[in-house]
């Protein structure tokens, strides 16, 4: 503790602010409050200044509680300034007192000194800072003695940032912040704050303009829409316990693992009666069992980060460091992670680094400049969703958005990120028309900056959390979407295959006496099939905007809707790519997903919708227990047609097959005949076991089948089976 020194008689010597100066402060106009207040020497010794509006009288003590002055009042009202009885400088309180008789302490945030150091400006400057979630932000530390919250925000044209709240009554010029010049990173540590306390930044922006108070980017926790501050958050408090389910998925190659993906919505999945969200712990006791019952392997959230629309579904998000406040605080969430990796579940996250929304609260013209985005509305806005595109060419703000990456990966132990509109990232010229785009340096339309940012996160990923995956959605043909970084790659784990989707929907929705002739539908997609790691999406984008539901989709009466959905799902779970069925889906909701209510979980009193459920249930099963149907997703030698041009009867076999691993046989009939005699050649002779049929009554369908088992008979040396193929249906065979 320093000693407490001799108040210097030196009224003259007091280099008190002139009136000019004090008015600056007072109005918070001061360029650099800590120049002059706080603790600041003089001749050998010290004085304070402070600005405490309200306060008639100041009296100045250590955080001990010792008095070492009392303070003059100054040139401007709030202001109060005079020499104090110390050697050494030391943090301050004050207890400030008014003519009305109330008295009470206020810390002196001016009387501490910076938390970041030279490492950190060196290491943002260079854009390379991989812990920015760290620094950025607010932070309850102690310092320098005193318990509070350090706040640090990037604001390089603004001319003074403040961090207001709760703790100071919204008052802008009571924590004016320190800026960092060399990284424009404004920063204070303000004692006496608390985990808890809402808040933002109060900017005044470089033509001197006061802009809309700012959420902090690094936010790990925010108020409940329509309220829109950040939320002061301690470190995540939570004992994980899923040290296996990470250790396995380190191991392993996840092109090789059956993946199976049930992406929700968590404000839709199910609600409470009055309408009213579930929490993440309600969510983690009902969907967690029910995507283990139902044999999935994962759990794909729409973005869950703070977001101010709810019919935006979270792709407008306002707040990428916190959990949305929609289902509760943040441990919440890690919970409910916890909980799914225990009994097996990967966690997904939808991630949006493409675009963010124009709210005023958020990152748009965040200190008065295009900070985030591009200046220029052809490279700046998107005319699609009417939103700011990032400035991937600007190093902070990829490093910001990497840094996000991996913050979910740590914080929150996440398995994976399915990147949203990857495309629209790629190319300078999506959705624009010619003029309205600017092309890069060597005058192509390809986004080259986007491309560093993606192949930066995915190098930055991958290093540093061993068995995570990304996940592209991405709609063109841009090459090598899923390899690595190092081969010319963008370095995503996997790809959506937009174009087995589109096309398969698109031969679906026919009426079967049409489709003989849109037979290629179906078998062009395996000319490319491989040349991406995919994964097969029935997403939400499907079942919305007019589309209709997968079961409205399908042509026919009722009986046919649901053969044809029931031979559809047989026909992608026998499909090479890992597999994502968006919620509601399983069992055949008729509805189109309106994210304002739950599901129609009222269906399942149907037998019909029922069945539907459990056939999904069982091909999920079958595809994880088979290696034959998983193991080589991926890879071209493990898929081979066996009948690929049979279009006038719409039918389509292929063997699926993995090394030392017994085969499986897919054959799918979509037209509604049932097909007897019917001739396929198979990989090898013997017995063959009729493993899934869609057919089958307990799924809903009229039970035409093989009786469970068919026997080959050799003919010119090859293995030949002769079939009963059900109306639309999909079947699967294994050696006996």
């Amino acid at each position: 503790m320093t000693q407490k020194g001799n108040v210097p008689d030196a009224e003259t010597r007091v280099p008190h602010l002139s009136a000019e100066e004090a008015e600056a402060i007072a109005s918070g106009t001061y360029g650099n409050p800590f120049s002059v207040l706080g603790l600041q020497e003089f001749n050998g010794g010290f004085l304070a200044r402070a600005f405490v509006p309200g306060a008639d009288t100041l009296l100045a003590m250590t955080l001990d509680g010792q008095s070492v002055g009392q303070l003059d009042p100054g040139a401007a009202a709030g202001l109060f300034e005079g020499p104090i009885a110390i050697t050494g400088r030391q943090p301050l309180r004050y207890k400030a007192a008014n003519s009305q008789g109330d008295s009470w302490d206020v810390d002196d945030p001016y009387s501490y000194g910076p938390v970041l150091g030279p490492m950190d400006d060196y290491f943002i400057a260079e854009g390379s800072h991989l812990r920015l979630f760290d620094k950025m932000g607010a932070h309850p530390i102690q310092h320098e003695g005193a318990d509070g919250v350090h706040f640090a925000v990037w604001a390089p044209n603004a001319r003074r940032v403040s961090v207001v709240g709760d703790f100071n009554d919204w008052d802008g010029r009571r924590h004016v912040m320190r800026l960092r010049a060399d990284v424009g990173i404004w920063e204070i540590f303000a004692p006496g704050v608390k985990a808890g306390a809402a808040y933002k930044y109060e900017i005044i922006g470089p033509n001197g303009e006061r802009l809309p108070l700012k959420a902090d980017p690094f936010a790990r926790r925010a108020e409940l829409r329509p309220a829109t501050a950040s939320i002061v958050a301690s470190d995540l408090d939570h004992d994980w316990g899923d040290n296996a389910h990470r250790a396995h998925w380190s191991k392993v190659d996840a092109r090789r693992q059956p993946v199976s993906i049930y992406e929700v919505h968590p404000g839709s999945w199910r609600r409470h009666a009055d309408g009213s969200f579930q929490s993440w712990d309600q969510m983690a006791d009902e969907l967690i069992p029910y995507c283990v019952e139902m044999g999935f392997t994962h759990i794909e959230f729409l973005p869950v980060s703070e977001h101010p629309y709810d019919p935006s579904w979270g792709y407008q998000t306002t707040g990428l460091y916190a959990p949305s406040a929609r289902f509760g605080e943040p441990e919440g969430f890690a919970r409910f992670v916890d909980g799914a990796h225990q009994v097996g579940l990967g966690v997904i996250l939808d991630w949006v680094p493409a675009h963010f929304p124009t709210d005023a609260h958020g990152l748009s013209h965040f200190d008065g400049t295009a900070l985030y985005e591009h200046a220029d509305p052809r490279q700046g806005f998107h005319p699609d969703w009417n939103t700011a595109i990032y400035n991937f060419g600007r190093r902070e703000v990829s490093s910001y958005l990497v840094n996000n990456a991996l913050f979910w990966a740590e914080t929150y132990h996440i398995d994976g990120l399915r990147v949203d509109a990857v495309a629209s990232m790629l190319y300078l010229d999506y959705s624009r028309k010619e003029g309205e785009w600017v092309p890069n340096k060597d005058g192509g339309r390809e986004n080259l900056h986007a491309v560093s940012f993606l192949e930066n996160m995915n190098k930055a990923v991958y290093g540093s959390h061993p068995g995570i995956v990304t996940i592209a959605e991405e709609s063109t043909s841009w090459p090598k979407v899923s390899a690595p970084v190092h081969e010319g790659g963008l370095g995503f784990g996997f790809k959506w295959n937009m174009g087995f989707m589109h096309d398969t929907l698109t031969y679906m929705q026919r009426d079967p006496i049409y489709r003989k002739h849109h037979h290629t539908d179906l078998t062009f997609g395996l000319l490319y099939a491989f040349s991406e790691n995919f994964v097969l999406p029935i997403s939400h984008d499907e079942v919305v905007h007019g589309k209709g539901s997968m079961l409205t989709k399908m042509p026919g009466d009722e009986w046919q809707k649901f053969a044809n959905l029931r031979a559809y799902y047989g026909f992608m779970w026998g499909y090479p790519g890992k597999k994502l069925l968006f919620m509601g889906q399983e069992f055949a909701q008729r509805g189109e997903w309106s994210e304002a209510r739950q599901l129609d979980w009222d269906h399942l009193d149907d037998l019909r919708h029922h069945g539907m459920q459990d056939l999904v249930r069982d091909l999920n099963r079958l595809y994880a227990a088979t290696p034959a149907l998983h193991a080589r997703d991926c890879e071209p030698e493990g898929f081979e047609w066996l009948v690929a041009d049979d279009d006038a009867n719409s039918v389509f076999a292929w063997v699926r097959c993995a090394p030392g691993e017994r085969p499986v046989v897919v054959i799918s009939n979509f037209t509604p005949r049932v097909l007897t005699g019917y001739q396929i050649p198979l990989p090898q002779d013997g017995p063959w076991l009729e493993i899934f049929n869609s057919d089958s009554t307990i799924y809903g369908g009229s039970g035409k089948g093989n009786l469970g088992k068919v026997t080959t008979r050799l003919e010119d040396g090859r293995a030949i089976a002769e079939l009963t193929l059900p109306p639309l249906a999909t079947l699967m065979f294994t050696p006996g």
